[in-house]
């Protein structure tokens, strides 16, 4: 594993304001830790960031030792990308802060900050922003490749919401990046991933999202067929005002599940209506859940937001071994709903699980060339993740997620969501889920990291000069 030497590390500690952790350091392993327990990395170094002064000086670092960097948000990741063995990794976790302008309609969230931490600042403006289904996912990552979730078909995708970045560049120059300033870089940093610099705080528009309709509804896995039959053209007739993802799994032991049914293989979808709740509306909305059998269970409640995006954070906490892979649809097939037949009756372990996410609704109103996200066209984004906290099922829930994605990915659009992209996937993988994006990404690239300096990501390479 490569080291530090001393003296560098020494300057480098008296420079930053941060903690810098190394493996002879208390906290080393916890500073290394990454969301997915089933990657386990050993960087020489981890460079906590408190502003942007600290990324300026842990890039100069970088760029005068030579010693591969990695950068990290929020701290989903995953594949792992935030952390190299023997790399450094610049920490944007202290950046962890949210300012709310409600006169702006605008709020403006720190690089490290977590979707509960944007979610809990402007809940108490009867305000938010589009973006994912958990609480602890990382606002950098997540938006920096496009950002998905329960507002995506009344709001859009969550780039569809960003007004602004802060940027540090690969030689140490801060920009601030928008439709004014900077619009090509403005334009690759919605869904180009961390290719151009590290972003060190998002600046979005703020939507109206207060008190939202939820409602889960299960039925016996033996039912897929019908259920995603009924599904796939329920939701898309349905208002953008409705949005719910379909998923295979077992079913949780807790609330709001009834005891009878804990365990048991189930379809289902989570559903999050932002329309009027007055009058029994939400259920009036959702009375077709009986039209393709009759649910396991139906549950429907008013919930503040907030409350809706925390409610898997304890199902799935950090530390669990994941293995997952991604794909967009512009259709299920009738073949398709065979393969996701087959495969929820095979669930291996009780957290394993298959998710398609609506991507249509406002998502489909934004010109396929206003932002690198590629796949405007499509109706569903889909992901495999095989998931345990047993070590000992890794290769168990790996190959399961891998069958699964093998039978299913020839009834895709070829391409997936950038953020579902595993640790084991090929440049090709990264090409086809940008396509004609691509070559504009990569003379973005060229433009402000022509020596691929930030290249621990899903990467896009530099045009040629």
């Amino acid at each position: 594993m490569t080291s530090i030497d001393a003296t560098a590390l020494a300057t480098l500690r008296d420079t930053v304001r941060g903690p810098v952790v190394t493996p002879v350091d208390t906290g080393y392993d916890e500073a290394r830790s990454l969301y997915n327990a089933m990657i386990d990395r050993r960087p020489a170094a981890v460079a906590g960031c408190v502003d942007a002064a600290d990324v300026r000086a842990v890039l100069a670092f970088a760029q005068e030792s030579g010693i591969d960097l990695a950068v990290r948000g929020g701290g989903h990741s995953g594949p792992g990308l935030c952390m190299i063995d023997g790399g450094l990794t610049l920490d944007l976790s202290p950046m962890r802060w949210v300012r709310v302008d409600p006169g702006a309609g605008t709020v403006q969230a720190g690089g490290g900050s977590q979707l509960g931490d944007l979610d809990h600042a402007t809940h108490t403006f009867g305000r938010g922003v589009p973006a994912g289904i958990m609480s602890t996912t990382g606002v950098g990552g997540l938006t920096l490749g496009g950002g998905h979730g329960h507002l995506t078909r009344a709001y859009g995708l969550t780039i569809d919401s960003l007004v602004a970045a802060d940027v540090v560049l690969a030689d140490g120059t801060f920009v601030t990046a928008s439709e004014q300033e900077h619009p090509d870089l403005f334009w690759a940093l919605r869904g180009g991933g961390g290719n151009f610099g590290v972003v060190t705080s998002f600046t979005y528009r703020l939507h109206p999202v207060d008190t939202v309709g939820v409602a889960v509804t299960v039925w016996p896995v033996e039912r897929t067929a019908e259920v995603l039959r009924w599904y796939r053209e329920f939701l898309p007739a349905a208002p953008d005002e409705l949005n719910g993802f379909f998923a295979l799994l077992a079913v949780p032991p807790g609330p709001p599940f009834p005891e009878e049914i804990h365990g048991q293989k189930m379809c289902g979808v989570i559903w999050c209506y932002t329309g009027d709740l007055a009058d029994g509306r939400l259920e009036e909305t959702l009375a077709p859940v009986d039209d393709p059998a009759p649910p396991a269970f139906h549950f429907t409640s008013p919930m503040p937001y907030p409350a809706l995006q925390s409610m898997f954070d304890d199902l799935i906490p950090k530390g669990l071994q994941w293995y997952w892979r991604g794909d967009f649809f512009d259709a299920i097939s009738d073949r398709a709903i065979e393969v996701y037949e087959k495969y929820g009756r095979a669930l291996p372990t009780a957290l394993s699980t298959m998710h398609l996410y609506p991507v249509d609704g406002a998502a489909h109103r934004v010109a396929p060339t206003e932002t690198p996200w590629a796949y405007r066209d499509a109706m569903w984004s889909g992901v495999v993740a095989g998931i345990d906290p047993d070590p000992a099922n890794a290769e168990r829930i790996r190959q399961w997620c891998i069958d699964f994605w093998t039978e299913l990915h020839p009834h895709s659009m070829g391409g997936a969501y950038v953020n579902f992209l595993g640790q084991e996937e090929s440049t090709d993988r990264v090409r086809s889920t940008y396509r004609d994006s691509y070559n504009r990404l990569s003379e973005v690239k060229r433009h402000y990291d022509p020596d691929n300096f930030f290249h621990a990501n899903q990467n896009i390479t530099p045009a040629a000069a």
